[in-house]
């Protein structure tokens, strides 16, 4: 060791400080902040901690994800914000969150009763479709990344809601999206937006009447406490973009990015495939509860829904766009 570096060294030990070789620096660990909304348990929140498993394995720990359930860092009005800024780098907001950006299309996945499967969403997301809604978000320093999905809507009360004239004056809790307002709007309800980490103390204190929502959220969060119904409309898809701040994914090293790509590929096949399951879950949960009474309903009744809401389509046809709804209604073969 030269006399100049045994100086430094004989200086910065003391302290407990240390300089990092040039090699060092070049193996300094990448720390990724994920944040979300939801439950740890719920697919979301098992999917965030599947790419956190799998990146750091495929980047031999070059890679650190550090995953924030269940609004822990940011709720849902903050979260975007806090990408942009630097605050995190990755998140798996509803597609809903999306519109405030300035990219209106991806509130054609809010529409009522716009897929009856997940093999009629997957055509779009999985496709040139999706793959050209996610590239939308680049101008705004954003990449998309992948579709996670979450799954089929119901809603909650504490009346039954058997058809579409029982939401009638009931403040029912939404997301914030246009299209979902007036999806209440068009059955009568009155919608409330609220942060999704506000929604039960809401219904406990009754400040909302009920809400829609997946039943594996439903149940994580307790929803079924204090909703003594919730009723199996399925009117609507609840799904998620994962998206990460653009400077920071073009500033790793090439090789990392590839691995973190094969990753969340990875994560979001573990993603799809367990989202029905623990939907499943979740309802038979609530069922066995005993504190919210599942209500299946008829063939007649689903077509009464299906009818009120359907007209929320040609309410937003110029909002989300003709010629994008036209193109979907054509991928998925859409009946109304």
């Amino acid at each position: 060791m030269n006399s100049k570096r045994a100086l430094l060294w004989a200086v910065l030990l003391p302290f407990g400080l240390t300089v990092a070789s040039p090699a060092a620096m070049a193996q300094r660990t990448i720390v990724i902040k994920f944040s979300h909304v939801a439950a740890a348990n719920t697919p979301k929140g098992k999917a965030a901690e599947m790419f956190k498993k799998l990146a750091e394995e495929r980047t031999n720990g070059q890679v650190k994800v550090d995953v924030f359930p269940n609004s822990e860092l940011f709720g849902d009005i903050e979260e975007i914000d806090a990408l942009r800024q630097g605050s995190v780098q990755m998140l798996a907001p509803s597609l809903s969150k999306l519109t405030p950006l300035g990219v209106r299309e991806f509130e054609l996945f809010d529409l009522p009763y716009i897929f009856d499967d997940y093999t009629q969403l997957h055509r779009v997301t999985d496709g040139p479709i999706g793959a050209a809604l996610l590239k939308k978000l680049e101008p705004k320093g954003i990449i998309g990344l992948a579709f996670w999905d979450n799954g089929f809507k119901v809603m909650s009360a504490n009346k039954p809601l058997l058809g579409p004239g029982d939401t009638k004056g009931l403040k029912m809790r939404v997301q914030s999206s246009r299209v979902l307002v007036d999806e209440m709007k068009a059955i009568g309800a009155l919608p409330e937006v609220m942060a999704f980490s506000e929604v039960y103390q809401a219904m406990k204190r009754t400040r909302v009447d009920g809400a829609e929502n997946v039943p594996s959220n439903m149940y994580t969060q307790r929803h079924h406490e204090v909703q003594k119904y919730t009723s199996l409309t399925n009117h609507g898809y609840l799904g998620y973009a994962v998206i990460v701040d653009k400077k920071f994914w073009i500033g790793l090293p090439t090789d990392t990015r590839s691995a973190l790509e094969g990753a969340m590929n990875d994560a979001t096949k573990y993603a799809n495939n367990i989202a029905p399951r623990e939907n499943e879950e979740g309802l038979e949960a609530i069922r066995k509860s005993g504190k919210s009474e599942v209500i299946v309903l008829t063939p007649p009744q689903r077509a009464a829904w299906k009818k009120a809401l359907l007209l929320v389509h040609k309410e937003h046809e110029a909002r989300i766009g003709k010629d994008l709804l036209n193109d979907v209604y054509k991928q998925i073969d859409f009946k109304s």
